[in-house]
């Protein structure tokens, strides 16, 4: 007997159309709650978003997120991608806050708090705790009027938006508007500071994310593990190296060493005669094959092979070659 567990089949004429559209319904007024703030930042919330980024930039310490309830999990996020992306953040739980986590804060960092109505009372240490000691406080609130919006150093007055939640209760939408706006300070912050492919790498050696940010020198294989012969030999010298070292296919040097072309397992179909054996692979190559460079990001290997419909692809600094690197490597480490 299977045990496969069947979705239920008893919903009422026309349920199944009626949860499409409420699906729609609600992507509709989450588009509408961002498309109101991208509108306020052309605006309104352009001197408050320059301000943000300048203090944050200026601050010798780390930024400090904190907020309650649903504004607290997207506080979260927005601390572990302002992380990831070269600002240095954490997030502190505002109860927690006023039970000792306020010895995690410094002078030297900036707070942003989030709250949409700005009267969260859980925040209430902490906001006092950044005036004492004046550590820099951006508020992120619909409310700039509001006790949070008043006592910040900088506010970032969200623009009234209305829920997704039929009731109009439910932190949907709003969620969403703090959430955009979190990334949108991220990335400005990335851009200011001129934050490279590389500098991502160092902070994301881990998963998929990390293994396409290796470089084709972190994965080829070199020395006598490359499949090489010269300008001149016989096909059947080329073949056996090609066999010996499994990358399907064998790179032709010249006299000094340089990569001048490429015999494939295609190039063998193609040339498949009965003196193939004897003939010198110059006849059977194809010459100036396609290559890749040390310092070549993994996923830029990927793209070649992918572009080039090829399985193998030499790696060469000024026409020598130092390395080849297979799609079974990028597999291996989760690139492809």
């Amino acid at each position: 007997m299977s045990d496969v567990i069947l979705p239920p089949t008893d919903l009422a004429p026309g349920t199944h159309r009626d949860l499409i559209e409420t699906g729609l319904r609600t992507l509709e007024a989450e588009a509408e709650g961002i498309a109101a703030l991208a509108a306020a930042m052309r605006d309104g919330l352009r001197e408050p978003f320059t301000a943000a980024c300048t203090t944050i930039r200026a601050a010798r310490g780390r930024v400090v997120v904190s907020g309650m309830g649903k504004s607290g999990h997207v506080g979260r996020k927005i601390a572990a991608t302002l992380a990831s992306t070269g600002t240095p953040a954490l997030f502190v739980h505002p109860a927690e806050a006023g039970h000792g986590d306020l010895g995690m804060i410094t002078p030297d960092d900036v707070v942003i708090a989030l709250s949409w109505s700005g009267e969260t009372a859980e925040l209430r240490a902490l906001i006092d705790y950044s005036r004492r000691f004046r550590i820099p406080l951006v508020a992120v609130t619909s409310d700039g009027a509001s006790t949070l919006g008043k006592a910040a150093d900088v506010c970032l007055a969200l623009p009234p938006a209305r829920e997704a939640c039929p009731h109009n209760l439910a932190p949907t939408t709003s969620s969403l508007m703090q959430l955009a706006l979190g990334d949108a300070l991220a990335i400005a912050l990335l851009e200011s500071r001129g934050f490279t492919p590389l500098d991502f790498r160092n902070l994301h050696p881990g998963g998929k994310l990390g293994a396409a940010l290796k470089f084709a020198r972190d994965l080829m294989h070199t020395g006598e593990a490359m499949p090489l012969c010269r300008l001149g030999s016989r096909m059947g010298t080329a073949v056996l190296e090609m066999s010996t070292k499994g990358f399907g296919c064998v790179g032709v040097v010249d006299a000094d060493g340089r990569l001048v072309g490429i015999v494939t397992d295609g190039d063998l179909r193609r040339h498949m005669r009965p003196d193939l054996m004897e003939m010198p692979v110059d006849e059977v190559m194809t010459r100036w094959p396609i290559v890749a460079k040390p310092d070549q990001l993994a996923s830029e290997a990927l793209q070649v092979l992918n572009a080039s419909k090829i399985t193998a692809v030499f790696v060469t600094e000024t026409a020598m070659p130092v390395g080849i690197v297979h799609l079974h490597d990028l597999l291996r480490i989760g690139v492809a």
